[in-house]
């Protein structure tokens, strides 16, 4: 269809009453938004029901875009049957996610600062975010053009147009945001804080946000001239970025014979920069391409040829960097995600690098190439988010496979990936472990499932409390030759809130390096203790009787100090500055240091 069709369809004047059905959609949902929240935050009906709370905020936060998106330009009832099937779509992803995360370990919060299972995660959000949107723009084309297949024009004027609207309309929203806090500020300063105290009632703040993308949504609706004239820059300026990426990407490639591929494997993170460099490229292609039948120069008509091209090679790294992680550590759901992202980028690799070759035509046949990796894609996000294809389920059934054929020692296995990585399917393979050890040495596997099983903070497993045997043996004396107070080891510990101690005082495996000095000058030796993972010192003076007490804490800025510490290279030194009694109490300055500081003290 062309352009000028196009406009008489889409960019015909909507009536009041649809403007109304718009307005009023997203009324609706910034109060059913705050309700959901109002229910998340007091723990009532049906926050409490992850089954029920996670469907319905994923319909309330996503498909009334779909549905003011639709209104206007299908029947009502096509756009009753596209919104009921985006609704079913939803509720899927959302009923699984649910599931998935039942028993899991709850790591943050999410919504509103509630727990983070009664809402679906940001990964599951953002990628219904994007099927919806690739849904959208296939049904919105379709019906432009009344076939279920549209054309290739059809389908770029719709894509295009939807994502220019869906940016304009979060910059509106922000920017309103803007004003109403500007606006704020300036009452604030002759003392009436009511538009600020306004500005953080969330029954305020979810109505006015959604009703004024809403608002958004509709303005750039009704002007699609004006839709088209930002497109058109940004598809301009975006494709004259083009010949620099391919100069860059292309002496990237040209150096890889003569360097090698090791410099790849030692980043950790080929694979993301590789898909990340072949999605911008296929971005920057398709700026350059638009519909197919717009002219462009001749050295845009180059670099994207010669982009094509590139395509295929990228991607191929990527398959060898993947596979190479794989091999050695197994699959992990960020490797399946990763897998799964290779297999769209093949899919425009091959493809481009067969249209790239015939060059009797403009590119052409990179047309077919985009609308069959949008189904594709679309297939890849739903068997990814349900049940099918699970990442997690298949890196959980992998790594206990790699446990059980013995390529990864009982000692060495990763079972804290199971348990905060693993959703639900990590929770019931640990807890097979427990009952049934496997490998080379089951009763190890069965043990530190049982440990791990227990631990509910990822990089702060679960210990007992201290002992004396465990002071003695978790404190490193610097010298070595030098042993702490007998009194020392065996007083019994007891943390506060305003008196916080070392981890080794209160916790069987934690460590900590101890000084024996005088820090006050009475002829006693004092006890400093400074943490393993961190750098705080604390003081210890012994009171009359033998009792230990916390009387002050060393702040270790940067590690340089502390390895200085730790190898006994200090002097105690009078203090440069006098220090401030207020009421009794002694406050001493502390001095600031910069980097520059940290770095001339000599490391050996």
């Amino acid at each position: 269809m062309q352009v000028e069709q196009y406009d008489e369809v889409l960019g015909a004047q909507v009536s009041r009453q649809v403007m109304i059905t718009r307005l009023a959609t997203g009324l609706v949902q910034g109060v059913l938004l705050y309700l959901l929240y109002r229910a998340a935050t007091i723990n009532m009906w049906p926050a409490t029901q992850p089954f029920l709370f996670m469907p319905l905020f994923m319909l309330v936060l996503l498909l009334p875009v779909v549905f003011i998106s639709s209104v206007g330009h299908m029947t009502s009832r096509n756009v009753a049957r596209w919104t009921a099937a985006a609704g079913v779509v939803l509720v899927v992803l959302a009923l699984h996610e649910a599931w998935r995360s039942a028993g899991a370990v709850d790591l943050n919060y999410g919504f509103m600062g509630r727990p983070s299972q009664r809402v679906p995660s940001m990964l599951v959000i953002v990628f219904s975010g994007v099927f919806l949107y690739i849904a959208h723009a296939l049904v919105m084309a379709g019906a432009t053009d009344g076939k279920r297949i549209a054309s290739y024009g059809s389908y770029f004027e719709v894509a295009w147009k939807l994502a220019v609207q869906l940016l304009f309309s979060a910059f509106f929203v922000g920017a309103l945001w803007s004003v109403l806090w500007m606006g704020a500020s300036l009452f604030d300063m002759i003392k009436l804080d009511f538009l600020q105290r306004l500005l953080m009632k969330p029954w305020f703040v979810a109505p006015v946000i959604c009703f004024a993308f809403s608002c958004a949504l509709h303005i750039t609706d009704v002007r699609p001239s004006i839709v088209r004239g930002i497109r058109s820059l940004l598809l301009v300026l975006a494709s004259w970025i083009l010949p620099v990426a391919v100069v860059l990407i292309g002496g990237f490639l040209c150096t890889l014979p003569f360097t090698g591929l090791d410099g790849l494997w030692k980043t950790r993170f080929a694979t993301s920069l590789l898909l990340t460099t072949v999605a911008v490229l296929v971005m920057l292609i398709n700026c350059a391409f638009q519909n197919g039948q717009t002219a462009a120069s001749l050295p845009i008509r180059i670099a994207a040829r010669m982009a094509a091209i590139l395509l295929l090679p990228l991607t191929g790294i990527a398959i060898y960097a993947l596979g190479l992680r794989v091999h050695e550590y197994g699959w992990t759901s960020d490797r399946v995600v990763a897998a799964a992202c290779l297999l769209v980028a093949s899919c425009y690799a091959i493809g481009y690098q067969w249209a790239a070759h015939r060059y009797e035509t403009w590119l052409v046949e990179i047309a077919p190439v985009n609308v069959g990796a949008a189904f594709l894609v679309l297939a890849v996000l739903l068997t990814l988010f349900t049940p099918i294809a699970d990442p997690a389920r298949i890196a959980v059934a992998n790594q206990v496979a790699r446990l059980e054929k013995g390529l990864v020692k009982a000692d060495k296995f990763d079972y804290r990936y199971l348990r905060f990585d693993g959703q639900r399917y990590g929770q019931e393979a640990l807890q097979q472990l427990v009952r049934q050890g496997v490998g080379t040495d089951p009763k190890v596997v069965s043990a530190k499932a049982a440990a791990v099983l227990k631990q509910m903070e990822r990089w702060t497993p679960e210990t007992g409390k201290a002992t004396v045997e465990s002071v003695a043996a978790n404190i490193t004396m610097v010298p070595v030759s030098e042993t702490l107070p007998a009194s020392f080891i065996a007083q019994q510990w007891k943390e506060s809130t305003d008196r916080p101690l070392p981890g080794c005082l209160t916790s069987e495996n934690r460590e900590c390096t101890a000084l024996l000095l005088d820090a006050n000058g009475d002829g006693q030796r004092d006890v400093m203790l400074i943490n393993k993972d961190y750098g705080d010192g604390f003081l210890f003076l012994e009171q009359p009787g033998g009792l230990w007490v916390l009387s002050a804490t060393l702040d270790i800025r940067c590690r340089p100090m502390l390895e200085a510490l730790r190898k006994g290279r200090y002097q105690l030194v009078d203090p440069g500055l006098k220090a401030v009694n207020v009421g009794g109490l002694r406050l001493q300055f502390s001095p600031v240091y910069s980097y520059d500081d940290c770095n001339a003290i000599k490391p050996n």
